[in-house]
């Protein structure tokens, strides 16, 4: 079976497959480099980035890769603007955007001729997006790791949005093999975006622990917590969030205003930059429904390759 060719303004990958934005640090230069070079669209998570560090990131990933790079960014976190101007500056082929909706991006990406991909979970969202200019969607399920913006599944949004919109639709929420794209594909999707399985790569920069404790994962493992952005997280069970659930863990003495509003229940940033630096205790381990599906930490390029090959011989 052949894969379907996806379309993002004028921009072709080789592949339909774009790796999620994983924040904090987890996409860095390495693995969208990485993605790009096998032909699907690499990611960098910009939220929790500072502007000049964001900057040296796009230049690092441009550097080892002639594929395509765009960011991901949290309309929520309290730099947005400084950001998207940063990587729109420094020609960034694409930018994706979720965890809120702004409409002064639209804009912005137009002027700057930069294609426009917004997250979005219902069909009016996807409508709104396309009216406003966006260049494509990505169609989020309930599976999807991180901030959720919707209870209901991919399979059950994505064919709704399909049916609303003539831009591409792009499925997210639980993508991890070849099974999940020919379901995606099957219900209309133009393209997928995939989190957890390129965080379980080897180029993904999460420390050992954490890459260890994706392959350790099971199902009855995953859980929701409440997040300071003001949306539900899905995550792995840890010490931290058997906290979180019990209303165990301290609200921050401290805060450096990283987000424009916040419940400060706890301190995001800390609780993922420790998981991201190998803390499994008192990290917040982001991850999707199926991450039990992964069994082993590969090459990215490596994962785009299988997933290619085993598409091929449907």
């Amino acid at each position: 079976m052949r894969l379907p060719e996806l379309k993002i303004g004028n921009l072709r990958p080789k592949y339909p497959i774009i790796q999620g934005g994983m924040a904090v640090r987890l996409s860095t230069n390495n693995l969208a480099a990485a993605v790009g070079n096998a032909g699907g669209i690499g990611l960098i998570a910009a939220s929790g980035m500072g502007v000049e560090e964001l900057r040296e990131e796009i230049r690092l990933a441009r550097q080892k890769s002639r594929g395509i790079i765009g960011i991901n960014i949290m309309y929520a976190v309290s730099r947005f603007k400084e950001l998207v101007f940063t990587a729109l500056e420094e020609k960034i082929d694409l930018i994706v955007q979720g965890a809120g909706f702004s409409r002064e991006i639209f804009r912005w990406c137009e002027e700057a001729k930069t294609p426009f991909v917004s997250i979005v979970s219902s069909p009016k969202l996807a409508k709104i997006a396309e009216d406003l200019g966006a260049s494509a969607v990505v169609a989020e399920g309930k599976e999807a790791g991180g901030h959720l913006g919707t209870k209901h599944s991919v399979w059950e949004i994505l064919p709704q949005i399909r049916e609303t919109v003539s831009i591409p639709v792009i499925a997210a929420g639980g993508i991890v093999d070849v099974n999940d794209l020919r379901q995606a594909f099957e219900l209309g999707a133009d393209g997928v975006q995939m989190g957890i399985r390129f965080a379980a790569s080897e180029e993904a920069n999460g420390a050992p622990e954490l890459k260890d404790y994706y392959l350790k994962a099971k199902k009855e493992d995953i859980v929701l917590i409440p997040s300071p952005v003001g949306l539900p997280g899905r995550a792995i069970k840890n010490e931290f969030t058997d906290k979180v659930l019990a209303g165990k863990i301290k609200p921050p003495q401290t805060c450096e205003g990283c987000l424009k509003k916040c419940k400060k229940n706890f301190c995001i940033m800390q609780a993922l930059i420790s998981a991201q630096q190998g803390n499994i205790k008192e990290g917040l381990i982001f991850a999707g429904e199926y991450v039990e599906k992964i069994t082993e930490i590969l090459p990215a390029g490596k994962i785009i390759e299988n997933l290619v090959r085993q598409y091929q011989k449907i």
